[in-house]
């Protein structure tokens, strides 16, 4: 099995929000479980989320290929994603992405040497009155990034 049982049990939670002849309605979810699990999608994972969803790999693919938050190659222990949609960009946002550059020595879609950050650019995170924000790992929410704040939440991020 490419995933734990547990990981099935949580897509079978989602699979249950659906008409039973609509699982594959659950893509989302299942790779966004899958992921949590295998820490990014390889075409193994992807293609064991459409078996169980009873999908084309391709469709499965094409969901993952086309949204921000699916990892298709192996990402840092955190992936940092900065909001560089225009009003982040104009309130401190590529101040911040050229900060986190420089701190972490990477540009976007690159990892850390030691494996622990991912820096990646996204778009609107629905926050422009809370710029600079950042996403870690598609989880949290980090608002109002100053210099300080970023130093703080990379040494957090470190332990």
């Amino acid at each position: 099995m490419v995933l734990s049982e547990q990981a099935y049990k949580k897509m079978d939670r989602e699979i249950a929000k659906f008409p039973a002849d609509q699982k594959q309605s659950a893509v989302m979810a299942a790779l966004a479980i899958a992921q949590d699990e295998a820490g990014w999608l390889s075409p193994e994972v992807m293609e064991a989320v459409a078996a169980y969803l009873d999908m084309a790999p391709i469709a499965v693919q094409e969901v993952a290929t086309f949204y921000m938050m699916y990892n298709l190659n192996p990402v840092g222990k955190s992936k940092i994603t900065i909001c560089t949609n225009l009003p982040c960009a104009l309130s401190g946002g590529e101040k911040a992405a050229h900060y986190l550059k420089q701190k972490l020595g990477i540009d976007y879609r690159e990892t850390t040497e030691d494996g622990n950050f991912t820096l990646m650019e996204g778009e609107c995170m629905g926050a422009c009155g809370d710029a600079p924000v950042l996403l870690v790992n598609n989880k949290r929410m980090c608002s109002l990034m100053s210099d300080e704040k970023i130093d703080a939440l990379l040494e957090e991020l470190k332990k």
